[in-house]
């Protein structure tokens, strides 16, 4: 049976599935954790990935060796560079990390919000790759004349695949430096950071959406435990995987409580948000991806669960017991700061605290403002000309919380889909790995995006 392999590098773990060519069933999984990063630093060795993707790979045993396409899908963002020997040359800035604050505001300073909007379809926060990299000139000179590679982190995993310095469109837009219009990266963008003039060609090629990039190598292949020559598929960023993985349709919207909270949709057109609030990224088959991304969302439930000494399902039951609007308690919930708004240095409060307010309505108000952040984001999207009046996907590990399902719900006013399969990032990854040998048709009888209808309460 020929098996694909998506692989979903995350902040927290790599996760890889092998599911069947023809069917999209899946046959194998495996799953390794990553070292722990916590903002305002939040840095991880790129080898980290690479060790967790050989072992998460090893969990799916003998079935390795009918693999016969593989397409890795990586957190967004990061910031990862290489010497001449394609080692890395420090630790790994992750999205998450808000040290490249200020230079981001020197960033848009330099251009104006409006002038980067139109230039790349975003206006640069922390968050973003060309802010790190702004960041690293600035603070550790002595590295820079040493740098031979600039990527993100899905790319660096498709290097050690391959050999290739290649990305994709739709991670590639999420830099800071990617044309939308041209398919190619803004040499005046990249000249604002200074350090050294050639940057655009540090840079990874862009590939297509379902171009074999390379095939696996002999010292990979011996590492996976894939047979060598495997074709390799672009890759893409989490997100633009997940969106595959859910087979989402013009104006469907997918809203992701994980780590960091998104909401996005898929567009036939690019979005050009002068505000900063959506991020107008490319999608990994050709169109667009707008995107509103916040820092804070089921850490948040998990800080203020074990302030009151529960695990995560009773802290769901909790919040459950309480009235929708928590009896007027408000939690903001920027415990990290937030980067929707651009609030690095921001903190979490809650308000409307009285004699009577119960533990129950802290777990709804904790709930309730995770969710809140993200459909303000929904408006955002629609403010920007994207359609999102179709079905919206609830996804990521807070899917599976009872609270967060019935909040979304209530909150949204209208009935969401929560799919039966929560790895959507790797079913992503992997349905790019069946496109890579079969084009759209490949996928046509996977059942991408079924799953369970939640009302409103």
């Amino acid at each position: 049976m020929p098996l694909v392999a998506g692989v979903d590098s995350s902040t927290q773990s790599t996760k890889v599935e092998l599911r069947d060519l023809d069917s999209g069933a899946l046959v194998a999984s495996g799953r390794a954790a990553h070292p722990a990063a916590e903002p305002p630093r939040s840095e991880q060795d790129p080898r980290a990935w690479w060790a967790a993707m050989a072992e998460a790979f090893a969990a799916c045993g003998d079935h390795r060796n009918d693999v016969v396409a593989i397409a890795v899908a990586g957190q967004q963002h990061g910031l990862v560079v290489l010497d001449a020997d394609d080692e890395p040359l420090r630790p790994a800035k992750l999205w998450n990390d808000t040290e490249s604050a200020p230079q981001a505001a020197a960033l848009v300073e330099a251009l104006g919000a409006e002038a980067w909007a139109d230039a790349c379809g975003s206006v640069p926060v922390a968050s973003f790759t060309i802010t790190k990299l702004a960041w690293l000139i600035a603070t550790e000179p002595a590295l820079v004349g040493r740098i031979a590679r600039v990527m993100l982190p899905h790319d660096y995993l498709t290097l050690r695949l391959t050999g290739e310095h290649v990305t994709d469109r739709g991670d590639a837009s999420g830099g800071g430096w990617f044309d939308r219009a041209s398919g190619s990266y803004r040499d005046d963008l990249l000249g604002l950071l200074g350090g050294r003039p050639d940057w655009a060609e540090l840079l990874p090629r862009i590939a297509g959406p379902w171009e074999t990039v390379g095939t696996v190598t002999d010292a990979a292949a011996a590492e996976l435990g894939v047979p060598a020559g495997t074709p390799v598929g672009p890759g893409t960023g989490d997100n633009m995987a997940a969106a595959l993985g859910l087979g989402l349709a013009p104006g469907d919207v997918a809203m992701s409580l994980g780590t960091s909270g998104t909401v996005y949709a898929v567009s036939p057109t690019p979005t050009a948000d002068p505000t900063g609030a959506v991020a107008g990224f490319c999608d990994a088959a050709g169109g667009y991806l707008p995107l509103v991304c916040t820092l804070n969302a089921t850490k948040v439930t998990d800080t203020v669960a074990a302030w009151l000494g529960h695990d995560r399902a009773a802290f769901a039951d909790l919040a459950l017991g309480a009235p929708a609007g928590a009896d007027g308690v408000v939690l903001t919930p920027y415990f990290d700061g937030e980067r929707t708004p651009n609030l690095p240095d921001a903190t979490g409060t809650f308000a409307g605290l009285r004699n009577s307010t119960t533990p129950a309505d802290l777990a709804r108000a904790a709930h309730e403002g995770v969710v809140r952040g993200l459909l303000h984001g929904l408006d955002a999207l629609r403010a920007a000309g994207a359609s999102v009046d179709g079905t919206l996907h609830l996804i990521g590990g807070g899917a599976r919380s009872a609270a967060y399902r019935a909040v979304v719900a209530d909150l949204h006013g209208a009935p969401i889909r929560v799919p039966g399969d929560d790895e959507t990032v790797a079913t992503g990854a992997a349905v790019q790995a069946a496109r890579v040998l079969g084009g759209a048709a490949a996928t046509a009888a996977w059942p991408l995006g079924v799953g369970e209808d939640v009302s409103p309460g």
